[in-house]
């Protein structure tokens, strides 16, 4: 029976339906995923037991690979069992930020925002540009996107922070290995059935000209719309549409959703007692180093998980890296302090 046999008013109201049936969905792909890791366990089995029994060593050898693999992701359904937070579930808004070092910076941020666009796209998920500001002469300096899938928030809210980048600089004449630094930072999207409340007295509202790549297409007039919630000093900003009036209200969402997402943050340090504040986006601070120059080495600075194919994670082999943080974020673990690359 089906969700809408059950319930004839549900489709009076079309964002709840689409909700309800969104969880559905989700909860049957969970259902059909163990019925199918069981069956193929099962054929496994029973196959090694025929091979031992005939002595057939090729197809024992090909069985015990397929468990190694049906284990492995075993391995990654574990995790995703992880993703029960009260908003893991939601869709996020993923921010962008270059830091000092003007074009290398801004460079860099432009890949890191590539690297997680190229990350969901693996994911099936689907990415929206909200707000864009290019650099001066390459890269950006600070970009918001949407991004929409199941579980989005969950996964990507363990590449909140700085990340590093060590290269030979396409920009110096002289061929020198520079250091970059760019920031990205992750927070949910929330729907209605979570009450934020804002003073709308507490917000200054500023509209602008939108500007970047494709900005001299998107309108001619000041419809881009800039929000700061005096407070807390939150900023937020959209261009995505023509209509000052679309901008307006998707804006409005955004700070609700960093509003909440600061109340998440809140609770999550007083329950592990510990104190995450945002941090300069510069030397000391970061999460991840990728190094291409004098080596090839991506490596994580809170679980050491590393990577000597840096190529294949900027194209957006994330999942290790995501994995292991969210492993220890959920397992209260304090982690021990990695040394800095060098």
């Amino acid at each position: 029976m089906n969700a809408a046999a059950e319930d004839p008013e549900l489709w009076n109201s079309p964002d709840r339906a689409q909700k309800v049936m969104r969880q559905r969905q989700q909860l049957a792909d969970q259902v059909d995923t163990v019925k199918r890791i069981e069956q193929e366990m099962a054929d496994q089995v029973e196959l090694i037991a025929m091979a031992e029994g005939e002595d057939d060593q090729s197809v024992l050898s090909e069985a015990e690979s397929a468990l190694r693999t049906l284990f492995a992701e075993v391995e990654r359904r574990e995790v995703e069992t992880m993703l029960s937070g009260e908003a893991d579930g939601n869709d996020c808004y993923l921010e962008i930020h270059a830091g000092a070092g003007g074009t290398e910076s801004q460079d860099w941020a432009e890949m890191l925002m590539r690297m997680h666009q190229r990350w969901a796209e693996r994911k099936g998920f689907k990415t929206e540009v909200l707000e864009y500001h290019s650099g001066e002469e390459a890269g950006i300096k600070s970009a918001t996107l949407q991004i929409k899938g199941v579980n989005a928030y969950g996964w990507l809210k363990t590449e909140s922070g700085v990340h590093r980048l060590v290269r030979i600089s396409p920009f110096d004449s002289n061929a020198r290995r520079h250091t970059s630094f760019a920031s990205a930072w992750v927070y949910p999207v929330v729907d209605d059935s979570i009450d934020i409340e804002v003073d709308e007295s507490d917000v200054r509202v500023d509209t602008y000209r939108a500007s970047g790549a494709g900005g001299q297409h998107i309108n001619t007039t000041d419809s881009a719309v800039r929000l700061t919630h005096e407070p807390t000093g939150i900023v937020v900003q959209c261009q995505s549409e023509r209509s000052q009036h679309k901008n307006r209200a998707t804006a409005w969402s955004m700070l609700r959703a960093r509003l909440y997402e600061a109340e998440l943050e809140r609770r999550e340090e007083e329950a592990n007692a510990s104190a995450a504040s945002k941090t300069d986006i510069g030397w000391g601070h970061q999460i991840r180093s990728y190094v291409l120059q004098p080596y090839q080495l991506v490596k994580d600075l809170r679980t050491g998980v590393e990577s000597t194919n840096p190529k294949d994670v900027l194209d957006g082999a994330l999942d290790p890296f995501m994995e292991a943080a969210l492993a220890q974020r959920v397992g209260g673990e304090s982690g021990d302090s990695v040394e800095e690359l060098e």
